[in-house]
């Protein structure tokens, strides 16, 4: 199972409201790349190189929604999955969240799941990124 790891930055962007996580609020996006994350100094998509778009391979919109139940918050999305064309896509190890509509900034950087090792979609496979019952909690 992949690891969820949250940027530093989201935690000041989500309290300056930068993000609005809810479903008519901004557009949230998983994107591939074999780069390894920094926490700490990635901020923005463009601090982070994704591999290439291709082969039944591009960034896709996890369709959000958060909610709140008794004082608890969750962000929930569907799962993305993404099958191989072609020469398939490829490699990549880690799958990263980001805002692709926020305001002020251009692409902030949420959180990513590493997948522990680099992974290579071949022609007719399928990678699926599930998101389980929430993405996150804020309690």
């Amino acid at each position: 199972m992949a690891s969820y790891v949250k940027f530093q930055d989201f935690v000041e962007q989500l309290g300056k409201g930068e993000h609005l996580l809810h479903a008519a609020g901004d557009t949230l996006m998983v994107y591939l790349t074999n780069n390894t994350p920094n926490v700490a100094t990635h901020t923005l998509k463009a601090n982070l190189a994704g591999i290439t778009e291709q082969n039944g391979y591009a960034a896709a919109d996890i369709q959000n929604d958060y909610t709140e139940t008794a004082g608890t918050g969750t962000l929930t999305g569907v799962d993305v999955v993404w099958t191989g064309t072609g020469a398939g896509f490829g490699p990549f190890r880690y799958v990263v969240l980001y805002n692709s509509t926020a305001t002020s900034l251009t692409n902030p950087l949420i959180a990513y799941w590493d997948y522990g090792s680099s992974i290579t979609v071949l022609s007719g496979e399928a990678f699926t990124v599930d998101f389980g019952a929430s993405i996150l909690t804020i309690a």
